[in-house]
């Protein structure tokens, strides 16, 4: 077995998958980041989904790829050295095995993807806190006086932004809750809720 192995036939059938093994030994231990894919394929759509671009990410792309590589250019030279008792020579085997480990790699892409679980994100656009809630917690805003005030986005995270009033004839207190209603630049426009001033009712 290390015979075959190490058979200058076998050379980069090997590399590609000690490759592998190194590539997923730097993911568990954190030191790797996702590669992402540079240039322009908009001219090729079909053949890059067909191979699974876009479907994983392309790290984790790199890693199937090489197995597949690897594993299919050493069963091929085996097969060939029981069949003839000789190795493929290296010109041969590395483009049989390139056009066999593509197919086989834009197959396993879509298996994968559809069994691990998809990044997702919670981050958001100041824009979209537009006509969310919020309350004033330092200051007092007049129009053209802006205080900060705490907003929660739609997934519950805490947004800081100041604020002023929508129309010169209102100010909001610390602790009033109020609407955004629109931003411009770095300042929020809102209107009062209008429960500031509501009575307490004890209970």
């Amino acid at each position: 077995m290390l015979a075959f192995l190490g058979a200058p036939e076998n050379f980069v059938f090997v590399s590609a998958i000690v490759l592998m093994l190194l590539i997923g030994v730097v993911q568990l231990v954190g030191l790797g980041h996702d590669a992402h894919i540079h240039g322009d394929f908009d001219s090729h759509p079909d053949l890059l989904s067909w191979l699974g671009v876009g479907r994983l990410p392309m790290l984790m792309l790199l890693v199937v790829f090489l197995a597949t590589f690897g594993v299919i250019g050493l069963i091929g030279q085996q097969a060939i050295h029981d069949t003839t008792g000789a190795l493929l020579d290296s010109w041969f085997a590395i483009p049989a095995a390139l056009a066999a480990a593509l197919p086989v790699t834009g197959l396993a892409a879509r298996g994968l993807a559809r069994v691990l679980p998809r990044d997702h994100t919670t981050a958001i656009s100041l824009d979209d806190l537009v006509g969310e809630v919020a309350y004033i917690v330092t200051g007092r805003a007049a129009y053209g006086s802006p205080a900060r005030a705490r907003a929660e986005d739609e997934h519950g995270q805490a947004h800081y932004v100041m604020v002023e009033p929508n129309t010169p004839d209102q100010v909001f207190e610390e602790g009033e809750r109020i609407l955004l209603v629109r931003r411009e630049d770095q300042i929020f426009r809102a209107i009062s809720r209008g429960d500031h001033r509501l009575p307490h009712i004890g209970v």
